[in-house]
């Protein structure tokens, strides 16, 4: 954690530089050479960098053993699910790619039913093997990756009927379809435990 914390403040001076830099030219005509990634400031040539949004997150410290070890059940639940929610993601482009909206529902039912078969024959032994907590971030995770709502997803490819249905067995075992991911709010941890397995920090 120190080194992380040591590479976001290097990121952070050369953020402040970069902003300086910018701040005392700014009464001064400049223009970006897209080309060379550089920029002619008065004759002179200064490297220009379009740099990644980055986000801090303060250092996890737990005050008991227990909230440690309820972190790292996390941190092992995302990484679980999270390649499903990804591969969710990609499925629901292909469909939208290859059911033209205009298709009769007859062809929508009949994809959705191959989609299924191939789904289930691909994961149903992890499936089984999940737990009520696996699918609650699996429920956040995939509107994280599609920007849509579990409930959404289902009422557009299977009708009202079949979302109300499994949103009721979802409510049975505590978990919500129509729930959103907040990242800033309350899946503000399971945000910063993606964005670390993402890094390979985790």
């Amino acid at each position: 954690m120190q080194k992380i914390a040591e590479s976001m403040k290097r990121s952070f001076i050369l953020i402040l530089l970069c902003l300086s830099s910018a701040f005392a030219s700014q009464a001064q005509k400049y223009f970006v050479n897209r080309r060379d990634s550089v920029v002619v400031i008065d004759g002179d040539t200064l490297p220009h960098f379009n740099l990644s949004t980055v986000t801090i997150y303060s250092e996890n410290r737990f005050g008991k053993k227990l909230d440690e070890q309820q972190y790292w059940r996390l941190v092992m639940r995302v990484k679980k699910v999270l390649p499903y929610a990804k591969e969710a993601a990609v499925l629901l482009k292909k469909y939208e790619q290859e059911v033209p909206p205009d298709a009769k529902r007859k062809e929508r039912k009949e994809y959705i039913r191959k989609a299924e078969d191939e789904l289930m024959k691909k994961y149903e032994p992890t499936f089984k093997k999940m737990s009520v907590n696996d699918g609650r971030v699996l429920i956040k995770l995939i509107d994280r990756e599609t920007n849509t709502v579990s409930y959404d997803i289902i009422d557009e490819l299977k009708g009202g009927f079949s979302a109300m249905f499994w949103q009721g067995i979802a409510r049975i075992f505590g978990n919500n379809l129509k729930a959103h991911y907040d990242p800033q709010g309350e899946d503000r941890q399971i945000e910063q435990i993606v964005q670390y397995i993402e890094m390979g920090i985790i």
